[in-house]
């Protein structure tokens, strides 16, 4: 069904996927003028296999939406309960930790395209027995979480196959670019998914929109199917895939501070300053004079579009080459917002916030992202990538067990501007502790 190599790659393409970033510098383009400045960086475009990537992103990332919004949906719809919700959402986590962990150290000794090609099509599978079982009337909710629990299986061992190949198909100075580009689509995804299933759920039900995920994976499938081969650099019959390789991934992180501190920093920024397990109470309480449901619909999606706008605009900070200081200056940006969002009484000053923050949240993913893919050894990228992908999904929902106690205990605004003043204080303290971080540059 796969082929490690293919006889069609073009030379321009092959010639860019062997640790690109030691073939080319950060300086080799010339600066950009005028509104390209400002303009997102596309320079990563230019490589038929990353293009190909990415472009398969774009279709996934408003496909997958579809399935997030329908699984919790139909939960609801046989359970009347938001507790099942809670449940399967656990569900699907823990899977996904223990595979993106485990994942990330089989991304190290096999052909990444090969993984990406598995782990396509199982998601396409999953989904495709998800509108089977809707279409049919199952109403089962074992088998639901037992789908959701498989499908994050299978995206936990395709998340740092995926993130760990692009520094094989770009220049190491065009790394921020490129985690840009992926960052800006799937936060667009995370704002037009939501928005499209709410409208398509009343025009075609929904056991279509699993259908179309499920189509749309297809395209993800042939994308990848035309990569180059991307297998171990190093001697791979040396390298297994199990505890001992994931227990090394993590002494690897212990042993260079770079790497510890990008980890530290996303840590820092979600659990002390990620308050969306407010955002209800907020919705109803300090903004109810415009509805809650309105307003509990802009808090969401304000960080969101943040992100995409700070992507949008990303040759702003793109090409900096002092990637420590603009993680660091991201993160304590972020915190700012958070404290400006707890401290306001209006709607859209608070929305405003928000939005800021996730613009220094996007600088701070593209940074992070490009330091853990320039830092760290092709052999442990993969490993890398899997322990990135349970922080990113693990913060966030520590921060909602923090922030829900302590806004019970102190109060929503006390609770958030608290939680966004210590990611402040912790952030300075770090940078100014273990100077690695802000003197880490490409």
């Amino acid at each position: 069904m796969y082929r490690a190599t293919r006889t069609s790659v073009d030379t321009s393409e092959s010639s860019s996927t062997t640790d690109a970033g030691k073939d080319k510098t950060p300086g080799g383009d010339p600066p950009a003028r005028g509104w390209r400045r400002w303009a997102m960086d596309t320079r990563p475009l230019r490589i038929p296999a990353y293009r190909r990537l990415w472009s398969s992103t774009i279709v996934t990332a408003v496909g997958s939406q579809l399935t997030a919004v329908a699984v919790p949906k139909q939960i609801y719809d046989i359970t009347q309960s938001s507790a099942w919700v809670g449940y399967a959402s656990l569900a699907g986590l823990v899977p996904m930790v223990v595979f993106a962990l485990w994942g990330g150290a089989v991304a190290d000794t096999v052909d990444r395209r090969k993984l990406l090609l598995v782990t396509n099509i199982g998601i396409a599978v999953t989904s495709l027995l998800f509108w089977a079982q809707a279409v049919t009337g199952l109403d089962s909710v074992p088998v639901l979480m037992i789908l959701l629990a498989a499908q994050q299986a299978f995206f936990g061992l395709n998340q740092p196959a995926r993130s760990a190949s692009v520094a094989r198909l770009v220049p190491a100075g065009e790394l921020p670019a490129a985690n840009a580009l992926g960052t800006t689509v799937m936060q667009t995804g995370l704002v037009a998914g939501p928005l499209l299933a709410g409208v398509l759920i009343p025009v075609i039900g929904l056991p279509e929109l699993y259908l179309i995920d499920a189509v749309a994976l297809t395209f993800t499938v042939w994308a990848v199917f035309r990569l180059p081969a991307l297998p171990p650099l190093g001697e791979p019959s040396a390298r297994r895939a199990g505890v001992r390789e994931i227990a090394a991934g993590f002494r690897y992180i212990a042993g260079h501070k770079v790497l510890l501190l990008s980890f530290l920093a996303d840590i820092v920024a979600m659990v002390f300053g990620m308050p969306r397990a407010l955002f209800p109470e907020l919705a109803a309480q300090t903004y109810g004079a415009w509805g809650s449901g309105f307003a509990l619909g802009l808090l969401f999606a304000a960080i969101p579009v943040g992100s995409v706008l700070g992507g949008l605009f990303s040759g702003v900070f793109s090409r900096a080459r002092r990637h420590g200081l603009m993680v660091i200056g991201s993160v304590v940006g972020w915190g700012l917002a958070i404290v400006g969002f707890g401290l306001t009484g209006n709607l859209w000053v608070a929305v405003a916030f928000l939005a800021a923050g996730g613009v220094a949240d996007m600088v701070s993913m593209v940074f992070r992202g490009a330091i853990l893919l320039s830092a760290a050894t092709d052999e442990m990228r993969g490993r890398m990538q899997g322990v990135f992908t349970v922080v990113v999904a693990g913060g966030p929902r520590l921060a909602d067990v923090l922030h829900g106690t302590a806004g019970s205990l102190f109060g929503t605004r006390a609770a958030v501007a608290g939680g966004g003043a210590l990611v402040v204080v912790v952030m300075l303290a770090l940078a100014a502790a273990m100077p690695a971080l802000r003197r880490y540059r490409i």
